[in-house]
């Protein structure tokens, strides 16, 4: 068989057949996809979220550029519920892509949807999981969260409450999109190149800044809550946003008004369209690839460098900042980056300018 096509058995003979060559099996008929006829399916609507204009905005940038998203925010904001509405703004998968996510979860002895095996996966492990259940391992090494992710959405929700082991051995998949697994008789590599959103509250409580509620925790209790994400986990997601409380005369208003996923989606596909031709997605810019897609003007370099003396941000900080200003400038449809793009996307960096690095890295 080609590559991508599929051959039917009825039984085990059939297949000796064919592989003797006495009888061919028929390769079975692929449904007709085009990107005019691609949609969200049942998934979760965009439209269901109330107010939070820059939440649903840096969604939108999250889907199109591919990176990783943090939300923070007292609970009962909508973050889990904003993350929810990630795959339904995603672009379908490509039919390489398809096998790959296919492959892993039959390794994993888990099985796929027909119907819907073009959709990117979506794994929301619980904050008890394991490493091993993370990264995959066991005797006979199987796939884990991030494997059974490649390809879609690693949700972590209430990330603080994952174990610091358990968070820290995300860091280098996140990087090189594998993860190799070392057992006495062998190594195992699985895939891993997954799009990671977190959610997390402020503090102990989850009411720190809250407008009316008055927060109990004391700083050194916040500092050690914050500080179970390191700073160079916190480097890794490109946006982290604030999920603020919403006024009841939004939250009671009329429904209507708020952007579908489908027509999200319809400028997400058209983001991803200018990456793709330029063979890369902007979460994967690197080197001298990102120097030529993200080229500065004085005023843009002037701004990034004072961005970067007054928050103290890393090298792999500003490089993730201009990752998402190409991606804004590609939901605008133009080349060069404009200064707005840049302003909007150290705009997103809002740990850093709330709590400067240091802040957040535990000794």
């Amino acid at each position: 068989a080609s590559q991508g096509e599929v051959l039917a058995a009825g039984h085990l003979l059939a297949v000796v057949e064919h592989l003797a060559a006495r009888a061919r099996l028929v390769p079975v008929a692929r449904a007709p996809r085009t990107p005019e006829s691609e949609s969200a399916g049942e998934l979760p609507d965009l439209a269901d979220v109330r107010g939070q204009a820059v939440p649903r905005r840096a969604l939108e940038v999250a889907a199109a550029g591919n990176h990783n998203l943090l939300f923070f925010g007292p609970p009962g904001t909508g973050k889990s519920m904003l993350a929810s509405r990630l795959p339904g703004i995603l672009p379908d998968l490509e039919d390489d892509a398809a096998m790959e996510v296919a492959s892993v979860h039959s390794v994993a002895g888990l099985a796929l949807a027909t119907d819907d095996w073009h959709s990117p996966p979506f794994r929301a492990p619980h904050h008890t999981a394991s490493a091993v259940a993370m990264v995959g391992g066991g005797s006979s090494p199987r796939p884990g969260e991030i494997s059974l992710a490649h390809r879609g959405v690693l949700f972590l929700d209430e990330l603080p409450e994952f174990e610091r082991r358990v968070l820290e051995v995300l860091r280098e998949p996140m990087e090189t999109g594998e993860i190799a697994i070392s057992r006495a008789a062998r190594q195992v590599r699985f895939p891993a190149r997954f799009q990671v959103v977190g959610a997390m509250n402020p503090c102990p409580c989850g009411f720190s800044g809250h407008p009316t509620i008055e927060c109990q925790c004391t700083p050194q209790q916040v500092l050690r809550y914050r500080s179970k994400i390191s700073g160079p986990l916190l480097d890794r997601f490109d946006l982290h946003v604030e999920v603020p409380v919403q006024g009841g005369d939004i939250l009671m208003g009329q429904a209507g008004g708020a952007e579908s996923s489908a027509l999200v989606r319809s400028r997400v596909v058209q983001a991803r369209a200018r990456q793709n031709r330029r063979k890369q997605l902007n979460s994967e810019l690197s080197g001298r690839a990102l120097q030529e897609v993200c080229r500065l003007d004085t005023e843009g370099e002037s701004l990034l460098t004072g961005a970067m003396e007054k928050l103290g941000l890393s090298a792999r900080a500003l490089h993730r900042i201009l990752r998402v200003a190409r991606t804004l400038a590609d939901l605008d449809g133009v080349e060069h980056l404009a200064h707005s793009h840049l302003v909007e996307a150290l705009g997103y960096r809002q740990l850093d300018r709330q709590h400067g690095q240091n802040a957040l890295v535990s000794s």
